[in-house]
Protein backbone atom coordinates (compact mmCIF):
# COMPACT_ATOMS: atom_id res chain seq x y z
CA UNK A 1 0.00 0.00 0.00
CA UNK A 2 1.54 3.04 -1.13
CA UNK A 3 1.54 6.09 1.54
CA UNK A 4 1.98 9.72 1.18
CA UNK A 5 4.88 11.11 2.45
CA UNK A 6 5.28 14.05 1.20
CA UNK A 7 5.83 17.26 2.99
CA UNK A 8 2.57 18.85 3.24
CA UNK A 9 0.73 15.67 4.04
CA UNK A 10 3.21 15.00 6.82
CA UNK A 11 2.80 18.35 7.89
CA UNK A 12 -1.40 18.06 8.13
CA UNK A 13 -1.43 14.73 9.51
CA UNK A 14 1.34 15.35 12.20
CA UNK A 15 -0.33 15.77 15.56
CA UNK A 16 -0.70 18.41 17.29
CA UNK A 17 2.29 19.24 19.57
CA UNK A 18 4.76 18.70 16.23
CA UNK A 19 2.40 21.24 14.34
CA UNK A 20 2.30 23.65 17.03
CA UNK A 21 6.45 23.10 16.72
CA UNK A 22 6.33 23.83 13.08
CA UNK A 23 4.32 27.06 13.38
CA UNK A 24 5.96 28.54 15.53
CA UNK A 25 9.31 27.62 14.00
CA UNK A 26 7.65 29.34 10.42
CA UNK A 27 6.68 32.50 12.37
CA UNK A 28 10.06 32.41 13.49
CA UNK A 29 11.22 32.21 9.81
CA UNK A 30 8.99 34.69 8.05
CA UNK A 31 10.36 37.54 11.48
CA UNK A 32 14.12 36.55 10.59
CA UNK A 33 13.13 37.20 6.76
CA UNK A 34 11.41 40.40 7.42
CA UNK A 35 13.86 41.20 9.92
CA UNK A 36 16.86 40.43 7.35
CA UNK A 37 15.81 42.20 4.70
CA UNK A 38 14.48 45.44 6.31
CA UNK A 39 18.98 45.36 7.28
CA UNK A 40 19.42 44.79 4.15
CA UNK A 41 17.74 47.85 3.30
CA UNK A 42 19.20 49.78 5.90
CA UNK A 43 22.61 49.29 6.24
CA UNK A 44 23.19 49.32 2.23
CA UNK A 45 21.39 52.92 2.74
CA UNK A 46 23.69 53.67 5.64
CA UNK A 47 26.63 52.76 3.35
CA UNK A 48 25.76 54.82 0.21
CA UNK A 49 25.14 58.18 2.22
CA UNK A 50 27.78 57.55 4.99
CA UNK A 51 29.90 57.43 1.32
CA UNK A 52 27.92 60.59 -0.40
CA UNK A 53 28.37 62.49 2.71
CA UNK A 54 31.92 61.91 3.15
CA UNK A 55 32.43 63.05 -0.39
CA UNK A 56 30.91 66.04 0.17
CA UNK A 57 32.35 66.79 3.49
CA UNK A 58 35.84 66.18 2.64
CA UNK A 59 35.74 68.12 -0.47
CA UNK A 60 36.08 71.31 0.97
CA UNK A 61 32.19 72.38 1.50
CA UNK A 62 31.54 74.68 3.81
CA UNK A 63 30.26 73.17 7.63
CA UNK A 64 27.36 75.14 7.28
CA UNK A 65 26.19 74.64 4.17
CA UNK A 66 26.69 70.84 4.58
CA UNK A 67 24.80 71.44 8.30
CA UNK A 68 21.90 73.01 6.01
CA UNK A 69 21.54 70.19 3.48
CA UNK A 70 21.24 67.32 6.04
CA UNK A 71 17.73 66.85 6.25
CA UNK A 72 17.10 67.13 2.69
CA UNK A 73 19.87 65.21 1.09
CA UNK A 74 19.99 62.72 4.26
CA UNK A 75 17.45 62.54 6.81
CA UNK A 76 18.07 60.00 9.57
CA UNK A 77 21.37 58.81 8.11
CA UNK A 78 24.47 57.88 10.64
CA UNK A 79 27.15 59.51 9.65
CA UNK A 80 25.73 62.94 8.85
CA UNK A 81 23.57 62.40 12.17
CA UNK A 82 26.88 62.23 14.06
CA UNK A 83 28.34 65.56 12.33
CA UNK A 84 25.21 67.32 12.89
CA UNK A 85 25.62 66.56 16.91
CA UNK A 86 28.96 67.67 17.26
CA UNK A 87 28.34 70.68 14.64
CA UNK A 88 25.62 71.51 16.68
CA UNK A 89 27.41 71.67 19.77
CA UNK A 90 30.29 73.15 18.83
CA UNK A 91 27.99 76.23 17.51
CA UNK A 92 26.46 76.73 20.46
CA UNK A 93 29.81 76.88 22.30
CA UNK A 94 31.05 79.48 19.46
CA UNK A 95 27.57 81.05 20.21
CA UNK A 96 28.28 81.48 24.07
CA UNK A 97 31.89 82.16 23.71
CA UNK A 98 31.16 85.31 21.32
CA UNK A 99 28.45 86.30 23.61
CA UNK A 100 30.66 86.19 26.71
CA UNK A 101 33.44 88.10 24.68
CA UNK A 102 36.22 85.86 24.14
CA UNK A 103 38.20 85.20 21.10
CA UNK A 104 37.75 80.95 21.10
CA UNK A 105 36.20 78.58 22.78
CA UNK A 106 38.09 77.40 25.97
CA UNK A 107 38.89 73.85 25.79
CA UNK A 108 37.71 72.84 29.13
CA UNK A 109 34.39 73.68 28.18
CA UNK A 110 34.18 73.00 24.35
CA UNK A 111 36.59 70.20 23.12
CA UNK A 112 34.79 67.58 26.08
CA UNK A 113 31.52 68.67 25.33
CA UNK A 114 31.77 68.00 21.11
CA UNK A 115 33.04 65.08 22.25
CA UNK A 116 30.60 63.76 24.65
CA UNK A 117 27.64 64.85 21.60
CA UNK A 118 29.81 63.04 19.42
CA UNK A 119 30.05 59.55 21.48
CA UNK A 120 26.00 59.97 22.52
CA UNK A 121 25.50 60.55 18.73
CA UNK A 122 27.52 57.33 18.17
CA UNK A 123 25.77 55.53 20.83
CA UNK A 124 22.79 56.05 19.72
CA UNK A 125 23.36 55.84 16.02
CA UNK A 126 25.23 51.86 16.63
CA UNK A 127 21.83 50.84 18.98
CA UNK A 128 19.88 52.06 15.62
CA UNK A 129 21.80 50.10 13.36
CA UNK A 130 21.93 46.81 15.64
CA UNK A 131 18.43 46.97 16.81
CA UNK A 132 16.79 43.33 16.23
CA UNK A 133 19.91 41.58 15.63
CA UNK A 134 19.82 39.63 19.05
CA UNK A 135 16.59 38.04 17.33
CA UNK A 136 18.51 36.79 14.70
CA UNK A 137 20.98 35.34 16.90
CA UNK A 138 18.41 33.94 19.19
CA UNK A 139 16.67 32.38 16.31
CA UNK A 140 19.59 30.73 14.86
CA UNK A 141 20.63 29.49 18.35
CA UNK A 142 17.23 28.18 18.98
CA UNK A 143 15.41 26.91 16.33
CA UNK A 144 17.28 23.64 15.66
CA UNK A 145 16.85 22.86 19.28
CA UNK A 146 12.71 23.26 18.96
CA UNK A 147 12.80 21.33 16.15
CA UNK A 148 14.19 18.51 17.70
CA UNK A 149 11.82 18.91 20.59
CA UNK A 150 8.97 18.12 17.82
CA UNK A 151 11.61 15.93 16.20
CA UNK A 152 11.64 13.40 19.12
CA UNK A 153 8.14 14.04 20.26
CA UNK A 154 7.29 12.68 16.90
CA UNK A 155 9.70 9.26 17.04
CA UNK A 156 7.86 8.81 20.84
CA UNK A 157 4.81 9.03 19.04
CA UNK A 158 6.10 6.76 16.72
CA UNK A 159 7.16 3.84 18.94
CA UNK A 160 3.91 4.30 20.97
CA UNK A 161 2.04 3.48 18.25
CA UNK A 162 4.30 0.42 17.25
CA UNK A 163 3.91 -0.63 20.78
CA UNK A 164 0.12 -0.38 20.68
CA UNK A 165 -0.16 -2.10 17.09
CA UNK A 166 2.26 -4.71 17.75
CA UNK A 167 2.97 -3.80 13.94
CA UNK A 168 7.06 -3.11 13.69
CA UNK A 169 7.09 -2.92 9.46
CA UNK A 170 8.88 0.00 7.99
CA UNK A 171 5.59 0.94 6.37
CA UNK A 172 3.80 1.50 9.48
CA UNK A 173 6.76 2.92 10.92
CA UNK A 174 7.73 5.31 8.08
CA UNK A 175 5.07 8.09 8.61
CA UNK A 176 5.15 8.54 12.23
CA UNK A 177 9.33 9.21 11.86
CA UNK A 178 8.74 11.13 8.61
CA UNK A 179 6.83 13.76 10.26
CA UNK A 180 9.38 13.69 13.33
CA UNK A 181 12.58 14.29 11.36
CA UNK A 182 10.16 17.07 9.60
CA UNK A 183 10.75 19.54 12.80
CA UNK A 184 13.85 19.37 12.47
CA UNK A 185 14.24 20.25 8.87
CA UNK A 186 11.77 23.06 9.31
CA UNK A 187 14.14 24.25 12.41
CA UNK A 188 17.32 24.09 10.22
CA UNK A 189 15.62 26.22 7.65
CA UNK A 190 14.97 28.57 9.99
CA UNK A 191 18.00 28.54 11.93
CA UNK A 192 20.53 29.01 8.79
CA UNK A 193 19.64 31.61 7.37
CA UNK A 194 19.46 33.69 10.79
CA UNK A 195 22.68 32.82 11.46
CA UNK A 196 24.83 33.64 8.25
CA UNK A 197 22.58 37.09 8.35
CA UNK A 198 23.60 37.70 12.12
CA UNK A 199 27.28 37.09 11.14
CA UNK A 200 27.28 39.42 7.68
CA UNK A 201 25.35 41.92 9.75
CA UNK A 202 27.43 41.82 12.66
CA UNK A 203 30.29 42.42 10.60
CA UNK A 204 28.82 45.12 8.32
CA UNK A 205 28.13 46.80 11.72
CA UNK A 206 31.67 46.94 13.20
CA UNK A 207 32.98 47.88 9.66
CA UNK A 208 30.14 50.99 9.92
CA UNK A 209 31.16 51.84 13.33
CA UNK A 210 34.87 51.75 12.71
CA UNK A 211 33.83 54.24 10.18
CA UNK A 212 32.23 56.47 12.32
CA UNK A 213 34.54 56.50 14.96
CA UNK A 214 37.34 57.54 12.55
CA UNK A 215 35.07 60.16 11.16
CA UNK A 216 34.41 61.39 15.29
CA UNK A 217 38.24 61.65 15.79
CA UNK A 218 38.52 63.07 12.50
CA UNK A 219 36.08 66.04 13.14
CA UNK A 220 37.36 66.82 16.84
CA UNK A 221 41.17 67.28 15.27
CA UNK A 222 38.70 69.73 13.18
CA UNK A 223 37.33 71.25 15.93
CA UNK A 224 40.63 71.42 18.11
CA UNK A 225 41.99 73.95 15.53
CA UNK A 226 39.36 76.53 16.83
CA UNK A 227 39.69 75.96 20.24
CA UNK A 228 42.24 77.49 22.55
CA UNK A 229 44.18 75.97 25.84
Amino acid sequence: MNQDLSILHLILNAGVIVQGVLIMLIMLSLMSWAIIFNKWRLYRKTRREAELFSQSFWGGTDMDTVLAGIPQQYPDSSLPNIFQAGYREFLRLRRDASQSHTAKITAGGGIDGVRRSLDAAFSREIEKLSRHLAFLATVGSTSPFIGLFGTVWGIVNAFQSIAMTKNTALTSVAPGIAEALVATAFGLVAAIPAVVAYNKFTADLKRMGANMEQFSSEFLNIIARHVKD
